[in-house]
């Protein structure tokens, strides 16, 4: 039974084998389940759809949301870098809570174009918003990780170089926001713990993300009308995810997370294993909504997909299914594009330059 199990990729038991041994049937009825599925929000062209599909994906996605109330932000030390303002901050949450965040502020009065940039998960977590933006004291962690994924650039210096300003928080549980020794084994607990209380994990991850766009628009140098999202893996999730809930996203540019759920509950996928996974589900959407369906609430607002047939991580047929669905939805392909990088998940200097260059036309 629990060989059956791995090998279907339905339950990676990780050592539930024993206590699932009893349970006959339990991978045909998982495999059941994921032949039956269709969401019941599935995008539709009629103009119907798009009202009652927000309102489901806010309901499900935004726990707690964002209650408007005052960021009480903390500056906690600032560093010229000649173009522009490095700055470590602090912001209430969306639990009340101090979120740290790096802030890269342009010189001069603006108003500025804007980028709200999301960290990736990695399984890495002593760091967080340092793995997008140049933190101000020195860490050979954030430098060993841009190395590894970004090609030795920060997106944030990649972006405030093209004028923009520069925001980048710790989602919960990474960096400053993390606990020390928090480990990938530590998800699930902190994932139930939440869910006990009423929350979800991916859902205040979400929540701060809100908060930190609204905290950019209300920036008297930005300009709160091209106030943009871009991610890179997780961070891409988080990116399309905001912009697809939250109106006031002027653009969108996530590279490497966007697949059909079909793709991702294939034998083996990384999404079945629990842990990290948990970061990145909302309870009860799939019944509602899949991946691109969410995504397609952008339209027709600009969306920059990046994807890679080397990616181990997200099937290419299924990614490339994504793209294709989710390009009906911006009729004549005006404001959607996809961009095929080599090298799979990664997001590196060439990419980020294009990437930036298309918010800039876009944002």
């Amino acid at each position: 039974m629990a060989g059956r199990l791995r090998r279907r990729g339905l339950l990676l038991a990780g050592g539930l084998g024993p206590l699932l041994a009893a349970a006959d049937g339990l991978d045909d009825t998982l495999a059941g389940l994921q032949q039956r599925w269709r969401p019941r929000l599935a995008w539709r062209a009629d103009a119907g759809w798009r009202a009652e599909a927000l309102a489901a994906a806010r309901h499900l996605m935004l726990r707690p949301g964002d209650d408007g109330s005052a960021f009480a932000t903390e500056v906690v030390a600032e560093q010229d870098r000649g173009g522009h303002l490095a700055r470590s901050l602090t912001l209430r949450g969306a639990l009340g809570d101090r979120v740290q965040a790096l802030y890269l502020r342009p010189k001069g009065e603006g108003p500025h174009p804007a980028v709200l940039v999301m960290h990736d998960h990695g399984a890495r977590f002593d760091i967080g918003k340092e793995k997008m933006l140049r933190p101000l004291a020195a860490s050979a962690a954030a430098e060993a990780w841009v190395q590894r994924y970004y090609g030795g650039a920060f997106v944030g210096d990649t972006l405030a170089q093209a004028g923009f300003a520069v925001l980048a928080i710790d989602a919960l549980g990474w960096g400053e926001r993390g606990r020390p020794g928090f480990a990938r084994d530590d998800q699930q607990g902190l994932a139930n713990h939440l869910l006990q209380l009423g929350h979800s994990w991916a859902g205040l991850i979400a929540s701060d993300d809100l908060r930190a766009h609204r905290w950019l628009r209300e920036r008297p140098e930005v300009d709160a009308a091209r106030v943009a999202v871009l991610g890179f893996s997780m961070g891409a999730l988080r990116a399309w995810q905001l912009a697809a809930v939250c109106e006031q996203v002027s653009a969108c540019a996530a590279a490497h997370w966007m697949c059909t759920r079909e793709g991702l509950l294939r034998a083996g996928e990384h999404t079945l294993q629990g842990q990290s996974a948990f970061s990145m589900v909302h309870p009860g959407l799939a019944a509602e909504l899949d991946h691109p369906d969410v995504a397609a609430l952008i339209a027709p607002r600009p969306l920059l997909l990046m994807g890679s047939p080397d990616d181990r991580l997200f099937p290419w047929d299924a990614a490339q299914a994504a793209w294709h669905r989710l390009a009906r939805a911006w009729p004549g392909g005006t404001g959607f594009a996809t961009q095929t990088t080599p090298g799979g998940h990664r997001f590196d200097l060439a990419q980020q330059r294009q990437a930036c260059e298309w918010l800039v036309r876009h944002a």
